[in-house]
């Protein structure tokens, strides 16, 4: 008898001990939303959107918290230390996810094996815009200069291992030009040293650069997906001009930290698929130049699982392992 007590006190008390973490009573709380670049940036404005619709479907805030630097490894590894009890989420994008553990030879985490990952958000294209000033009008006309000022001319990225130094040092492999890659922790903050003429370009997402090319404060040469880009149909892409099979897209999804009880990231799931189905918020991340696009948990993990061998040849491609 006294030892079917313990059992039933030991079951009472697990049964007790794991209960907060039921999606039944998920969230309780205000849930964390890390971003791994600053305000402004397209990770940021993303978070954003999904996070005040994600506060609107499950009754608690999300609240964005930025943690700029190292290419997306200082906000990852926030995350991996975190709690895994749904409370701590990181909006993850190619970098985080797949192409810094091939680019940094120290890394504090395995985006194979320490997030859940919920669901895909979308992907963007990126733009080669320069600045008015410079002498050029076409990305041929760029290549050529470029190859007549060897090392003289600069391009501005978010950070090391972002798309946007990813795709720059592609375009220098692939164009056969030497130019200087100058990182920034953040998008933001890197446009605005290209607009302002500290910079000459930069490989910049859709959703940070399509007002500013509207303004005639940069001016757009090409697009570096496989297809032009709906928000700005009239800009070639980069193997439309002469580079044949140049691709470099950014995209973004949710993750949680490894051992999330599965019903919580289901539950999470869910809103998340409801979120970009709403109208209102596919319409703001379109207009963002973002092709919407969800998943399920499986399928978010086996898109990670295949970009990161895709990547691996992009960093080759660009010289290795950058520090």
């Amino acid at each position: 008898m006294r030892r079917i007590r313990f059992a039933l006190l030991i079951a009472i008390t697990t049964f007790v001990w794991v209960a907060p973490a039921s999606a039944a009573d998920y969230p309780t709380r205000p849930v964390n939303l890390i971003v791994a670049f600053t305000p402004g940036g397209p990770s940021d404005v993303l978070a954003r959107i999904i996070g005040k619709k994600l506060s609107e479907l499950l009754g608690q805030p999300f609240v964005i918290e930025n943690r700029p630097g190292a290419g997306g490894n200082i906000a990852a590894e926030v995350v991996v230390r975190a709690t895994p009890d749904g409370y701590t989420l990181l909006m993850g994008n190619n970098s985080i996810l797949a192409t810094n553990a091939s680019l940094y030879k120290k890394i504090g985490y395995d985006a194979e094996k320490d997030f859940a990952p919920i669901s895909l958000i979308g992907s963007q294209a990126n733009i080669l815009v320069v600045n008015p000033t410079l002498p050029v009008n076409t990305m041929a006309e760029l290549i050529a200069l470029a190859k007549a000022k060897p090392g003289q001319l600069d391009f501005a990225s978010s950070g090391y291992g972002a798309a946007a130094h990813l795709s720059g040092e592609l375009f220098k492999a692939q164009a056969h030009v030497d130019i200087v890659h100058v990182a920034y922790k953040g998008a933001a903050p890197a446009l605005q040293d290209v607009i302002a003429g500290h910079v000459q370009m930069m490989f910049a997402t859709a959703a940070s650069v399509v007002g500013h090319i509207k303004d005639g404060l940069v001016r757009p040469l090409a697009v570096t997906t496989p297809k032009r880009t709906a928000i700005l149909p009239d800009i070639p892409t980069v193997a439309e001009l002469g580079i044949p099979g140049f691709d470099a897209t950014t995209w973004h999804g949710l993750v949680a930290p490894a051992g999330t009880p599965r019903d919580i990231i289901e539950a999470l799931n869910r809103a998340t698929v409801a979120a970009l189905n709403d109208a209102a918020t596919r319409k703001a991340l379109s207009d963002l130049g973002v092709d919407v696009q969800s998943s399920s948990p499986a399928e978010f993990s086996d898109y990670i699982k295949a970009e990161i061998p895709k990547w691996r040849a992009v960093v080759q491609a660009a010289g290795g392992q950058l520090n």
